[in-house]
């Protein structure tokens, strides 16, 4: 049975108590009760966690949602109870949060639960120290939040000293085709697998890519093939080192503006998968969660199945009927995730009517002169309308013009009012596109979820 210090127990009710007061007053209460409990016992999570079954911490700088999103959808699909973060609040307080809510009042979780926590890239060396992870999932690293994060090999040198203190028995899950990422190998002490995409795709050139050197050696990389930013096939141009053979890969990739099918091939063992997601974003995303759920004794036809019935998360390609219009929302809240997101767009047919909204908000990054890394004159041809919003509504309203969009409708810094213009100027039938910035997409997506009747992002799977 498990019995709690005082201490822990008094945090414990302070942080359900919280979240109730939250849920009462109508918000998600995802970090509230986190920060409430830390407070009164800055080792809650530590307290917490060590009843689980074991942990998975899955970081990177974009897809964390989704991927954990897919990887808890996996394995409950095959029984197995899941305490996760699930709307991505993604600090110690998240991963407080998330923990808070699962445990009862005596502070006892569900019988042999998982523990799936999503962890903030700068997060990843307190979540790591305090749950001591089973699996640890790594997708990519890439450039996001300058003013806040510093440069990416700042990152990758926290994450370099993370992974030289885990336990041996832990699994780093790395992938293969981000050298920044696949590099850090070297540093573990236990397992590694690698996940990676194995398909002759047309190879593209991305201003956002930024790897150009191996961060030890100096040695710089070359590449057959680029899917997107500095993720593909790479190797060091001294033949010192290679992108590793992958233990899961995607191949044969058919990709549509709705999904992409693809052969899942783990440990040389292959299934057919129609994952209901676009974008080869996704295809990785899909491919770290069945990477993670491999390890933990996932059988290939399980992980399939489960990929095929996944959902959007909140605002990754999530739609939403409203008043009669299907409203698309794709978050973009860094170089290559705006260019991933505006590259799934261009395959479509019909003309775009885009509600772009931009806010420097703390969660966003305060720095948002990265808006002129952003691939959007590829798109211009295809915008029929255009309303802009958000803090910096001037400042993307200004990029885009540069890029040959028409001139916006509107240019509103309040997110309510840019949504409203934008749903008025639909016209019959046609569908809303909605390009947020973090903070940005927490706001419209509350508002189009009351229109459309559609559940709050904390009540999500």
């Amino acid at each position: 049975m498990t019995v709690l210090a005082p201490r822990t127990h008094a945090a414990l009710l302070a942080g359900k108590l919280a979240r109730a007061a939250a849920r009462r007053w109508g918000h998600g209460g995802t970090a509230l009760p986190g920060l409430v409990a830390e407070r009164l016992d800055p080792d809650i999570v530590q307290t917490l966690s060590s009843q689980l079954e074991c942990s998975v911490l899955v970081t990177g700088t974009n897809g964390k949602t989704t991927t954990t999103r897919l990887l808890a959808g996996i394995l409950r699909a095959t029984g197995r109870s899941v305490v996760h973060n699930r709307a991505g609040s993604n600090l110690m307080r998240g991963l407080a949060a998330a923990l808070v809510e699962a445990a009862g009042p005596d502070g006892r979780l569900p019988r042999a639960a998982v523990g799936l926590f999503e962890v903030d890239e700068a997060t990843l060396p307190s979540a790591a120290a305090a749950t001591h992870p089973r699996v640890l999932v790594i997708g990519n690293l890439l450039r996001d939040q300058l003013d806040r994060y510093g440069e990416v090999d700042a990152i990758r040198e926290q994450w370099q000293r993370t992974i030289r203190t885990l336990s041996p028995e832990t699994t780093i899950i790395l992938n293969a085709d981000d050298p920044s990422v696949a590099t850090l190998a070297d540093d573990a002490r236990g397992s590694v697998r690698f996940f990676g995409i194995d398909d002759e795709l047309e190879s593209v050139e991305d201003h956002a890519a930024e790897v150009r050197w191996h961060p030890q050696t100096g040695a710089e990389f070359v590449y057959d093939r680029i899917f997107y930013a500095h993720i593909g096939h790479w190797r060091c141009v001294d033949g010192s080192m290679r992108r590793p053979d992958p233990d899961v890969r995607a191949r044969k990739i058919a990709q549509s503006t709705d999904g992409a099918a693809f052969l899942l091939e783990v440990d040389g063992a292959s299934a057919s998968v129609g994952l209901p997601l676009a974008g080869l974003y996704n295809v990785y995303n899909a491919l770290g969660a069945a990477t993670a759920a491999s390890d933990l004794g996932v059988d290939l036809g399980s992980v399939a199945t489960s990929l095929a019935d996944a959902r959007a998360a909140f605002g990754r390609q999530e739609r939403l009927n409203v008043n009669g219009h299907q409203v698309r929302i794709l978050l973009g809240k860094n170089p290559t995730g705006l260019n991933e997101a505006l590259r799934t767009l261009q395959g479509r047919n019909a003309p775009l009517h885009l509600l772009v909204l931009l806010n420097d908000g703390l969660a966003d990054g305060t720095d948002v002169s990265w808006i002129w890394d952003t691939d959007w004159e590829a798109l211009a041809p295809r915008v029929k309308s255009l309303i802009v919003g958000g803090s910096r509504a001037a400042d993307i309203g200004l990029r885009l013009e540069y890029a040959g969009l028409p001139a916006p409708l509107s240019a509103q810094p309040d997110v309510g009012r840019a949504l409203g213009e934008a749903l008025a100027a639909l016209p019959d039938g046609a569908e809303l596109t909605v390009l947020p910035t973090y903070t940005a997409l927490l706001d419209v997506r509350a508002r189009l979820g009351k229109l459309a009747g559609a559940p709050p992002i904390w009540e999500g799977a």
